[in-house]
Formats: C-alpha cells, structure tokens, sequence
C-alpha cells in the first residue's frame, strides 16, 4: 500500500501554458489538494506566435506530472524542466513511457548537436554561448522518473487526487486523461482529452468516448474542416508508386518516426500482399530514421495490449501487420547516403514529418529537383515549417545554405490524419451524458480554436471558451480568476492569423480543400474534368471582384 502525506491546499487552480490558439506545444498547470502538477508539457514545433507564460512555481515545486502521449508537442519539454529541478513522478501508459524513452533521447541528441552546431558559428562570430534546453544527462534523469499505467484503471497519484487513462486512439498508448479532484466537501472531475484519434485508423484502436465531467480540456486541431470521405489509402499510395516508378522516380515521404511511419508500412504491406503495383515487382522500401525503426519495434513489443481486432486478427494468422519482403533499415550515416547512391526506383520513409530537422532534409535536397520524383506529405504540416511551404507551392527552397528548385510532384494524402476531424471532434464531445460546466478548446490553429468554441456553443449548448496562455479558472467557484490576451511575438500580415477574418479563413480553408479535390480527380474522364473546370470557372467570374 502506498502511503501519501497529509498536505491539503483550498486552491483549485488551472492555468492555462502551451497549446493555446495554437497547435504545439500543450502544457496546463494545476494546483488542488495541495499539490502542484503538470498535465503535459510540450515542445513548440513551428513558428510561435503568442507568448507563452511560464510555469508559474520553480519547477522543483512541482510535485508530478501526467502525460497524455509520447509526440514532442506533448512531452517535448519534460527534460527541460528536470534540467530546472522537477523530480516527481510522470504517469503515464506503458506504451508511451516506452515511447518516450526513445524520443526524448532523441531529442536530446538534437539538442545538443544543434548547440554543437550554432556554438561553432557564434565562436567564429564572438557571440555568446548557445545553451540546450537540456542535455542527455537530463533526458536519462527524468526518464527514471516515468511511471507506467494500465488503460481503464482508476489509480490515486496523491490523497484527494485519481487518475485514469484511456485509450484516445491517437498513437500507440495515447490516452485521455480523467481526473478527480476532492478537497474536503468539493470534488471536480476533469477530462484532458489529449490528442482525439481518427476512426478507423490501422494497427490502433478507435478513440473512447467519455461520459462524465464537470470541465473537459479538448483539442481542435481539426476543428474547423472535415477530412471528407474515408478514401482506400492503399490503393491512393498503390497508384502514386505506380505513377512514379512509371516515370522512373523514386517516392519520398516525409513522415512522422511515430505512428505515421507505422501505419505507412501497414498500407504497404498490403500493397505487396495483394500485387497492387505492376512493373515493379519486389520494390525496395528505406526506412531511414534510426527512431522510427526504433518505434516500429516498440510497436511490436506492444501489439497484443494495443494492436486493433483487425491487426490481432493478422497476428494470428503469423502475419507481421508491419513487415514485408523488401523493407530495408537504415542506422547509420553511410547507410542513409549510400540510398541517393542507388539508381533503382524505390521508397524512401524518413522523419522528420514537417521536413524542419532530420534526414529527410538530405533526401529532399537529392530528389525536389528532379521532375520524374513524387514528395507525398501523410499528415498535418504547420504553419512555418519547411512542409508547409513545398503543399502550398514553393518555388524554390533552402536547404543546407543551398537553393533548391522544386520540379518533383507533391502530393499529399487526402484526410490522412492521427487527428479526428471536425466531426469526430463533435462526436466525442457529444458522448458526454451531461453538459459539462465548462469546455476549453485548445490544440488548434488560432482562428479554429473560436471557431470549434462556438461550434460547441451553437450545436452543443455548451458552454465553451478558448483561453489564450496564462489564463486562470477557480475550478471549485467556477469562475474565470483572470483571462489572458493574446500577445503576438511578431506582427505578420498573413490573414491566417486574423482573428477578425474568421469568415476569410474558412473560405481560405475550402479553397484549399478545392485544390485537394483537383488533385484527387487526376486521370478521370475529359468530360468529367471538363464538366468540373466550368463549374470552377464560373464561380471565378462571379467572385473576380475588380472593386477592391
């Protein structure tokens, strides 16, 4: 039996860090029972655009931490403030302490070669020292802190504070949060959905849909577009190797070391199985990243406590839902350069998955410039990164101080995504039994955050806001203690941080959905096409305004 001390507090406190109106970096600070705690806390990917607060205690102050899932935005920082002096417990399912347990030494790794990197320039430069966020010694430091949990058990983490994982159906072991907190006669139950899964995802299983909270923390990532009609992704990717061997290139995809590269592989498994791609019999497939190889055998490891019906049902057949004749690894640095060296069409899997860090950049720089190369994106680019800019028609980009010019096809799967979309978003929302006394948007791009509020507002009832960092709520008065602005680092021009133009950034959005549209119609009938370029056409003429 474990025994926990007798501390009490009359705060019940949650503030508000990372991850509001935008999509990276999650992190919220409580304080209830007399402790003090983190449910998550991420690192930003991309540019940042508010200011975010600080935690608001040192962090040897912080008693523990829950964590919802292993991707960076969500535990990222963990060694950074065991850098500053956190040495709790992070509770977390088996799965993603395993996870992390790779990830989080890769990135330190990346760290500390970055700060190698950018000290040798500032020596040359007389400018001051680059420190890390933290080193190896930190990522090892706090990973001996992780504590693994069972899906759908109730466990107490301190006197008048319980927990519960379970499955989100996001990535292996990503879960929603429930948390019941108890100070004398109050108790408040809260849910911190993490990130909501995609239904019907391979290999894991669909997202649990909660019943019961008085405050529920929601992501909207998706929460302003439909992902459209479930397409066969086997048979989209069948047919963009098929069209690419054809023209005798190769087929790189920036993807995600975790999760997506998985589920990648699984698409090609079956590609193979059921002889979806002529002409190119026995088709080599590089996995270059030593972390998704890395993660592909954590993924094993945990295929009988994780893996869906579906991926069971293979297993049991002595079938590997992720392996396949032809599928090679690459380690090292030379392995890695010596698959630009083969001239055979081929596939080429490499993170990092928004193509800001990591090798995909060497096999962006090799194969952007040649025509007869196809770049396929498989999941979510944010705003500012290298992967967003070649989806949204880069002519040129830099890579390695050097111009680069983009003549290979770029496409990007439609609807593929570890996130629920808008409707899946509203789905889980619906499930719970009774309207909850507040609902907090976060995870999502700045306008889409109000934009799911009053979603939930208007088709919920709900009553639901979207806090910008360092906003305060009194969970026991339920009541708004203080609500942040949002301050802007930098002024930018672009109307997709707008929050005025809420009304532009949805037509923006369907205009960029009209482009996916386009793409996926390529090779239907002329008279189809040319039935579809009128229609086009005509709302062209009628919307080319000339007044403005």
């Amino acid at each position: 039996m474990v025994l926990f001390g007798e501390e009490r507090g009359d705060d019940m406190k949650l503030t508000f860090l990372g991850a509001t109106h935008e999509v990276t970096g999650s992190c919220y600070y409580l304080e209830a029972a007399g402790k003090k705690f983190l449910v998550d806390c991420g690192m930003e990917q991309g540019p940042n655009y508010y200011e975010n607060k600080e935690i608001p205690v040192a962090p040897g102050e912080i008693d523990f931490m829950l964590l919802t899932h292993a991707h960076m935005d969500h535990s990222g920082n963990i060694p950074a403030i065991y850098a500053k002096g956190f040495r709790g417990p992070v509770y977390a399912t088996e799965a993603t302490c395993h996870l992390c347990d790779i990830m989080l030494r890769d990135s330190a790794h990346i760290q500390m070669f970055e700060a190698e990197w950018r000290n040798r320039k500032a020596r040359r430069a007389g400018k001051e020292e680059f420190v890390p966020a933290y080193t190896m010694e930190d990522a090892l430091g706090v990973l001996r802190q992780f504590v693994g949990c069972a899906y759908n058990r109730r466990i107490a983490v301190a006197p008048g504070i319980e927990v519960r994982f379970q499955d989100a159906g996001h990535l292996l072991g990503s879960s929603s949060i429930e948390l019941w907190l108890t100070e004398g006669e109050t108790a408040r139950k809260l849910v911190f959905s993490g990130d909501i899964g995609n239904t019907n995802q391979p290999l894991i299983n669909d997202p649990s849909y909660l019943t019961e909270a008085d405050y529920v923390i929601m992501e909207s990532t998706y929460g302003d577009r439909s992902h459209g009609e479930r397409p066969d992704y086997a048979v989209l990717l069948a047919e963009v190797i098929q069209r690419t061997f054809d023209r005798g290139g190769n087929l790189v995809i920036p993807s995600f070391a975790v999760g997506r590269t998985q589920e990648i592989l699984y698409f090609i498994r079956q590609i193979k199985q059921e002889h979806m791609v002529h002409g190119h019999d026995g088709f080599t497939v590089y996995v270059d990243s030593p972390l998704a190889n890395e993660a592909t055998t954590i993924f094993q490891e945990h295929q009988y406590d994780c893996f869906d019906e579906e991926a069971r049902e293979l297993l049991a057949k002595g079938i590997n839902p992720i392996a396949f004749p032809g599928l090679k690894t690459s380690v090292t640095s030379d392995d890695s350069k010596a698959i630009n060296a083969d001239e055979t069409c081929k596939v080429i899997i490499s993170a990092s998955g928004m193509c800001d860090a990591g090798r995909i950049k060497h096999h962006l720089k090799h194969n952007l410039w040649g025509k007869n190369n196809t770049i396929l994106f498989v999941g979510y680019q944010a705003v500012g990164t290298l992967g967003r800019s070649l989806l949204e028609g880069a002519a040129k980009v830099k890579l390695f101080g050097e111009e680069v010019h983009v003549a290979a096809q770029i496409c990007q799967m439609p609807g593929i995504s570890g996130h629920a979309d808008v409707n899946g978003l509203l789905d889980w929302a619906r499930a719970f039994k009774e309207k909850p006394k507040k609902v907090f948007v976060t995870h999502g791009e700045d306008t889409v955050t109000e934009i799911f509020a009053e979603r939930l507002r208007e088709e919920l009832g709900y009553d639901a806001m979207a806090p910008f960092s360092g906003t305060v709520y009194d969970l026991k008065a339920d009541l708004c203690i203080y609500e942040a602005q949002g301050i802007r680092l930098e002024k930018t021009e672009t109307y997709k941080a707008s929050r005025a133009g809420k009304a532009f950034q949805r037509l923006w959005s369907l205009g960029q959905r009209l482009l996916s549209v386009i793409k996926k119609n390529e090779g239907c009938a002329n008279k189809d096409l040319d039935k579809f370029a009128r229609e086009v056409q005509s709302l062209c003429d009628k919307w080319d305004r000339t007044d403005i």
